[in-house]
This record gives C-alpha cells, sequence and structure tokens, in this order.
C-alpha cells in the first residue's frame, strides 16, 4: 500500500473528512483559504509561552526535510531526562512534532499546547494520533495531556503560566482511541489511492470542527440562492431540508417555514420593493429625541493578558467614534477616539466617554447588546466614573430593531440586518458608505486584529493603520445617522 506522508494535521483533516486531503492533493485550486491570521498568531504565541511551563527546554527547529528535525530528535532522546519541544516522530509514513515532551528514563510525557479555552474533540485525536506513534515506535508513554487557556485567570502582576494554562490528563481516553487511529489510518490511505474524485455527500462534519475551504467546490451544482443561502436557519434544519431534496427557493416556498425565511425567499425571487411597516418605525423614532449621540466602538483581544485586571480573550475597548446632532437643525459634528499602542485603554476611553457624552441624551447604537457590556464592563472597574458611564448605558437606543424585527427589510439584505447589509441595501452604488472602498480596515474583525498588533508595527506602519483604524470606525457612525435620516423620512 502507497505510504501516503501523513501528519498529525493531515490525519485531523481527514477525522472531519477524508475528502479534504483529496482534493487538497488533486484539486488544491478549488479550496477558498479562511485561515484567520489572528488565531494562527495566538496559536505560536501560546505555544511559545506554554514552552517555558516546564522549565529549560531544546527546540527542534522546523524544517522542509523532515529527516533533519527526525535526526535531531533521536540524538536528543538518547540524553534523557530532558525536555524537547517540538520533537519529531515517523512511523510507517505517520509523522508528528510533539508540542512539548518530557522525556525521562521511564518514559514520555506529551503535552499538546491549544490556544484554545477549552478541550475539543478534535484535540483528543490529535493528541491520540501522537501517542498512536511514540507507542508503537516503542516509547512508553506514561502520560498525554492537552494545555489550554484558563480563561478564569485574571493577570495582576507579573505572568503566573501555571495560572494561565490548564493541563488536562487524557491518557485513558488516548489509550482508548488506538484501535479507531489504527483503523482510521487504514482507511484514509486507501482513500487516497482513488485516482478519480471519490464521492462525499455535504453535511454538518462540513462545519465541524472547522469551516471546510472546499464547500463552494462541494455544493456547486446547487442552484446559486438555496436553502444554505437562509439567515438564521439552523444549519441542522438546512441539512434536513437538503437531504430530503428540498433546496431550491421554489422548493422551500412549497414548505411550512418561518415568516422571514418566506420573506427572504420571496423578495429575492419577485424581486419585490422593499417591505415597510412605516407606524412601527414611526413609533420607534418617537423614542428616540435629541440630542442624539452616534457611538461606536471597537475593542480587541488578547489570548494573553498584557495588563492588570485581565483575562484571555477579554473584550478590551480601545476606540469609539461619536457622531452628535445637539438639535433638529444643529449641525452634524464629530468625536473620536483611538487608544496609543501597546498601553492599557480601558481608563483613558472611560474618562474620553464621560467627556465627551452628556448624561442625559439619547445614545444611539446599531446592536447595543455590544456597545453596554463594553460601558457597563467600564462601570464595574472605575468606580468614580460609573455613575455618568451607567447614565449613557440607560439611554442608549438600538438602531438595529427596525431591521432585526423586519419593520424595515429590502431584498438586498439577503435576509441578514447587520449594519453592513442593511447600508448598501439603502444607498446602492454609493461608493461613500461601501466598506470595501476604505483603505487597510474592511471589518471589525480587521480591526482588532490590526489594534492587536499595533504595538509591534514601525511608527511610520503605526500611523497608516491608525489612520484607517479611525476612517473604519467613523464609517460606522456615519452609517448609523445616514440610516437614522433614511429612517425619518417614512
Amino acid at each position: 500500500m502507497d505510504k501516503f506522508f501523513l501528519s498529525k494535521s493531515k490525519y485531523c483533516k481527514a477525522k472531519q473528512c477524508n475528502k479534504i486531503l483529496w482534493l487538497d492533493k488533486n484539486k488544491p485550486e478549488e479550496a477558498v483559504q479562511t485561515a484567520n491570521e489572528s488565531v494562527l498568531r495566538n496559536g505560536i504565541r501560546v505555544g511559545e509561552l506554554a514552552r517555558e511551563l516546564f522549565g529549560e527546554f531544546i527546540n527542534i527547529d522546523y524544517e522542509d526535510d523532515k529527516s533533519l528535525m527526525l535526526e535531531q530528535t533521536s540524538q536528543y532522546m538518547k540524553n534523557a531526562p530532558n525536555i524537547i519541544t517540538e520533537a519529531s516522530f515517523d512511523y510507517d509514513g505517520n509523522f508528528c512534532s510533539v508540542d512539548i515532551l518530557k522525556n525521562d528514563s521511564d518514559g514520555v510525557d506529551i503535552y499538546e499546547v491549544k490556544s484554545s479555552t477549552e478541550v475539543k474533540e478534535i484535540y483528543l485525536d490529535d493528541v491520540s494520533y501522537q501517542v498512536y506513534i511514540l507507542h508503537n515506535l516503542g516509547y512508553k508513554v506514561k502520560s498525554a495531556n492537552i494545555v489550554y487557556i484558563n480563561n478564569q485567570y485574571v493577570r495582576q502582576g507579573d505572568l503566573e503560566l501555571d495560572k494561565l494554562f490548564n493541563i488536562d490528563n487524557v491518557t485513558d481516553i488516548a489509550f482508548s482511541k488506538q484501535v479507531e487511529i489504527e483503523d482510521k489510518i487504514q482507511e484514509i490511505r486507501k482513500y487516497m489511492l482513488n485516482t478519480e474524485e471519490p464521492e462525499q455527500e455535504i453535511g454538518m462534519h462540513c462545519l465541524n470542527p472547522y469551516g471546510c475551504p472546499y464547500w463552494g467546490y462541494c455544493t456547486k451544482n446547487l442552484p446559486e440562492k438555496n436553502v444554505f443561502s437562509i439567515r438564521k436557519m439552523h444549519w441542522d434544519k438546512k441539512f434536513e431540508l437538503y437531504y430530503k431534496g428540498i433546496y431550491s427557493y421554489e422548493d422551500l416556498l412549497k414548505e411550512d417555514i418561518n415568516p422571514n425565511y418566506k420573506q427572504q425567499i420571496e423578495a429575492d425571487l419577485y424581486n419585490q420593493e422593499p417591505s415597510i411597516k412605516k407606524e412601527e418605525i414611526r413609533q420607534f423614532m418617537s423614542e428616540l429625541s435629541y440630542p442624539l449621540y452616534f457611538l461606536d466602538f471597537e475593542t480587541f483581544q488578547q489570548p494573553v493578558p498584557q495588563f492588570d485586571g485581565i483575562r484571555p480573550y477579554m473584550s478590551i475597548p480601545c476606540q469609539y467614534s461619536l457622531h452628535y446632532i445637539e438639535s433638529p437643525d444643529g449641525e452634524l459634528k464629530h468625536k473620536e477616539f483611538l487608544a496609543e499602542a501597546g498601553t492599557d485603554p480601558r481608563r483613558k476611553i472611560a474618562e474620553k466617554l464621560v467627556e465627551d457624552i452628556p448624561n442625559d441624551v439619547c445614545v444611539i447604537t446599531y446592536n447595543m447588546t455590544f456597545e453596554k457590556g463594553v460601558i457597563e464592563k467600564l462601570a464595574q472597574q472605575f468606580e468614580d466614573l460609573s455613575d455618568h458611564l451607567m447614565k449613557i448605558h440607560s439611554n442608549i437606543k438600538d438602531l438595529m430593531i427596525p431591521f432585526s424585527k423586519r419593520m424595515y427589510y429590502m431584498k438586498e439584505q439577503e435576509g441578514a440586518y447587520t449594519i453592513k447589509a442593511v447600508l448598501p441595501a439603502l444607498f446602492p452604488d454609493n461608493p461613500e458608505f461601501d466598506y470595501h472602498n476604505l483603505d487597510i480596515v474592511h471589518n471589525g474583525g480587521e480591526a482588532m486584529d490590526l489594534y492587536a498588533t499595533l504595538h509591534e508595527k514601525t511608527i511610520e506602519e503605526q500611523e497608516k493603520i491608525r489612520k484607517a483604524l479611525l476612517e473604519y470606525c467613523k464609517l460606522d457612525t456615519l452609517a448609523m445617522v445616514k440610516i437614522w435620516e433614511k429612517l425619518k423620512e417614512i
């Protein structure tokens, strides 16, 4: 049988779907890569920190030529006791690099490091595959462990690695999976011998544990608009309909479906005019009173907290944009804040908020749950600013409501009601309101990632990114103003 080179990452891909590996080998051009740079960066950062958990270590540098890694590992394994990171092993064409290996005279302990805050099933498959290789090479595997982030840890002073990380001993689970792994390896090797593209039905495995880069390829024969285009419908329901052969919009209309789904389908199929419930919108608008302050925050996260009082992956506000109008005939004005790179922004942003927003004005956000959450956490942290911040909090109104409750619906929204779906639907072909025309930052994810690494950039790079961040956040609140103006016309 062909000894297809199988790494632990390939094994985990095949646990999700064998066809991912086949397409990677035979049709890689069909992949739509969705790798999140911040996830990769976080993984590297967390992995490097975890190496320090057990003291002094020897690292095996990555090489394209895996034989060099295997040779170095073999030499260091003779010098037990020691700790080796990225120790590399091959058994019968099955390869793995162990994140952290405690190498003792009486056996080894395996530590697989993840930047996640929980142990997922795929992580158990990952570490079990490593146990399979080392066990078959004749090593006594004393324990198999998963190292992951403790999201309850709150930094105070120096970073405490023993509190930042959780370590779960999964030895029993790993050994219980050994027959399963042997069978899966044989299945993979047989599958990869296919010269013709194997048939593979789509299903929930396309989404779990990771989004598949070949989703578009595997669904290319479906109509352009199909059951998977329906917003807010649960995926298990989508697949239930799909397996019944009900996936075109025309077929879906014959079913007893949620009115919102039906509205999305009919608006698209019949090119319907916008659905506008005027009285409901007017009632909503009557609850907004001058002065009007349109507020939008940007936040970032750190897997390894840099500042005191921060938990891993906690949302940290670093920026806001504020458009405001003080009277019906008043001028539209703008204020903004963007924290300095590499600093704890929370105190400064809280002080600027209470300086920029009076405590008795109507504050408009889009999806107020987010902004309210940010303000509430700031109020909890800074008692001297709490009263003012909570008055801002209590005066927040949500501009998303007319769209989330379908008081206003346009076919161009395609079932969505985010600001990035509503704005272009209301103002088609207006380049001023096209996020794609912005420089560098086009969405909240990019804003988060760029600010998180801003302190690592050169001064020149920082200036360009800061300008882009300000322009992006400013468009968010300007978009709210324009949407409000459109609703006011009704």
